[in-house]
């Protein structure tokens, strides 16, 4: 009976059941399942990272050993001879035979001036060198006859004096003779007349013969002078057939019309520059740091890029290297020998030759390019 009340006296401690753990335990699972529940952009900030690095990690690695192979610049530009065409002569267009862009061979009349003064001009010259000679003719012809004058006067001196001679010694005898009363006075008198003509007749002789040779000094200074008066109208007549063949102008060379600034109608002055024909060579300009230049050699392949063709490789070489800084081939070279000086890094032009036909490519002088050179 008192366990009986005992037991009803403590209901709790009957209904009293054994206390159970509610709270769950963490092992490891849980904990990776509690890390994937972390927000996606806690994950990103250490994934992407250690992409990037990597990323970077390689590229940097590949640029480095592509250095050592290849040497590349985005300073290079395509270049080509441009011939710039002036007249030589001046004078308005009479005919323009070209447009822009239009392709030319070398040879081909380009445009012509009017050649209507030239032609005067080349006729004026051409009559007055005619002139020229048909006085060098006359002073040939005068020296012709000088000549025989002269020789006639050599014979009529010879004449005279042997007139001379013989009335110097007939005179000489009959002075003797009068002296002594052997002569008469109309002999001696007769002969001192003769010998008196004769030396006149030889005296004449000798100033014809010395007017002979006046004439003949004459005639032959004229031709000289003639002579030199036909070379330089003969020069005249040379350059007014080049002024009129000027007025003709024929292209350079093949290639294509370009920066073409005149009319059919304009009056053009000597050197105005008409146009310009661009030839289908071109070739590339790099101006590659002077570090980059170590084992950069004649020859070496070039593989080109170039803006307007994007993802289009060109193939090339290395044609020649200019022994000279771009600054120092300028105008006005630097001077270094001052207190301010601050060492830049020079560039040296390199010129580099296309190895394929590039003709169906529209590259013209002045576009950028990025050339490559495989150095090693």
């Amino acid at each position: 009976m008192e366990n009986t009340e005992k037991n009803n006296n403590n209901p709790e401690k009957d209904n009293k059941k054994p206390e159970i753990n509610t709270k769950p335990q963490t092992t490891a699972n849980d904990d990776d399942d509690e890390e994937d529940t972390r927000p996606s952009y806690m994950k990103k900030r250490v994934i992407v990272p250690t992409i990037t690095a990597i990323i970077f990690f390689f590229t940097g690695i590949y640029f480095i050993i592509h250095s050592f192979y290849y040497q590349e610049t985005d300073d290079a530009f395509v270049e080509g001879h441009i011939v710039s065409v002036a007249p030589r002569v001046a004078g308005p267009v009479v005919k323009l035979l070209v447009d822009d862009n239009q392709p030319v061979k070398k040879g081909d009349l380009i445009l012509e001036i009017d050649p209507t003064d030239y032609e005067t001009t080349l006729a004026q010259k051409e009559a007055k060198l005619a002139e020229a000679k048909a006085n060098l003719n006359i002073a040939e012809k005068r020296i012709t006859q000088s000549q025989a004058d002269l020789n006639q006067s050599s014979e009529n001196i010879s004449a005279a004096k042997s007139k001379l001679d013989f009335a110097q010694k007939d005179y000489k005898r009959y002075t003797d003779m009068h002296k002594a009363g052997i002569a008469s006075k109309q002999d001696y008198d007769h002969s001192k007349t003769a010998f008196t003509v004769a030396k006149s007749g030889h005296n004449a002789a000798l100033e014809r013969e010395q007017a002979a040779k006046s004439m003949l000094q004459s005639s032959k200074a004229q031709k000289e002078a003639t002579l030199a008066e036909i070379k330089r109208l003969e020069a005249e007549v040379t350059q007014a057939k080049l002024d009129l063949s000027y007025t003709k102008i024929y292209a350079p060379q093949d290639g294509l019309i370009t920066n073409r600034s005149v009319e059919q109608g304009n009056y053009v002055q000597i050197a105005q520059p008409l146009l310009a024909v661009v030839p289908e060579k071109m070739w590339i300009v790099a101006n590659f740091k002077e570090t980059q230049l170590a084992n950069m050699r004649p020859g070496q392949p070039v593989e080109i890029k170039v803006d307007t063709y994007r993802g289009k490789k060109f193939e090339g070489k290395v044609d020649s290297i200019q022994r000279s800084t771009g600054a120092k081939a300028s105008l006005f070279p630097p001077e270094n020998a001052v207190g301010s000086y601050v060492k830049i890094v020079q560039r040296v032009p390199v010129k580099i030759v296309f190895t394929e036909d590039i003709s169906k490519y529209n590259i013209v002088p002045g576009m950028s390019v990025v050339p490559e050179v495989k150095v090693r």
